[in-house]
């Protein structure tokens, strides 16, 4: 008999829908397979788009996912700033919106190696305690920065007040911290790839969620990304996985 809950083995790709939290999504999956569960970055309530899950003994391949780049579209109000860098948040300011000269100005020192600050609103600890619980209770710190890699930003469209923007970015980047750097907030967000895997593949309920092949999954990674889990380790999924590993928990 295999340990409890480390299997079915596999990773599974789904598009959060805008509303749930992540945690609710890999709930979801977890109560279907009843193994461990866990995933490769989370995304906001009010985001959508793509979540990688790990499954099983899966889980413990979780640190070759969590590194790689993010692509995302986000609607930007480049009218207001909010608390949270979101539509979540309360209005901390509003103004005119910049033009289309100023956006592309702003847009371009955006480009390349960055430093945004963290949003208040994050799972960021300050002194021990997660950033978002401050920002809760009303208290104000001084939010660390942030060193990212934006690849590529694209104006897709603009209409005086929201600017639609695409872009590439190194983990860990904060799409609301970009936001921010325009004086704006995000309005949607959606995440369309997570290094080589694009939301098109992905399920859309993870009730319904199919899991990948451990070993043709792990394929498409760049060795950089395998190396930061132990081969040892890697091997031992993959013999799992080999061995009936994505049978019944």
């Amino acid at each position: 008999m295999p340990p409890r809950g480390l299997r079915p083995i596999g990773i599974a790709l789904v598009d959060k829908p805008p509303g749930p939290s992540s945690f609710a999504v890999v709930a979801t999956l977890r109560r279907r397979t009843r193994a461990r569960t866990g995933h490769a970055g989370t995304l906001d309530p009010f985001a959508s788009g793509l979540l990688v899950l790990l499954s099983g003994a899966a889980t413990r391949l979780t640190p070759c996912f969590v590194g790689l780049d993010k692509r995302y579209v986000t609607d930007v109000d480049l009218t207001a700033t909010t608390t949270t860098g979101d539509p979540e948040g309360d209005v901390v300011e509003r103004h005119a919106a910049p033009t289309e000269p100023e956006l592309g100005v702003a847009v371009e020192g955006l480009r390349g190696q960055v430093e945004l600050r963290i949003p208040a609103a994050s799972a960021v600890k300050i002194d021990g305690e997660r950033a978002y619980k401050l920002a809760r209770r009303g208290v104000e710190v001084e939010m660390p920065l942030r060193r990212s890699v934006v690849h590529e930003l694209k104006v897709e469209a603009y209409d005086g007040t929201t600017v639609r923007l695409s872009m590439h970015v190194s983990s860990g980047t904060y799409v609301r911290s970009l936001a921010q750097s325009l004086g704006g907030h995000c309005t949607t967000l959606r995440r369309t790839a997570v290094g080589p895997f694009s939301v098109d593949e992905a399920d859309r309920d993870a009730a319904d969620a199919h899991l990948l092949d451990v070993g043709a999954v792990l394929a498409r990674l760049p060795v950089e990304a395998l190396e930061r889990v132990p081969a040892p380790v890697r091997n031992g999924v993959l013999a799992a996985a080999a061995t009936g590993g994505t049978g019944a928990a």
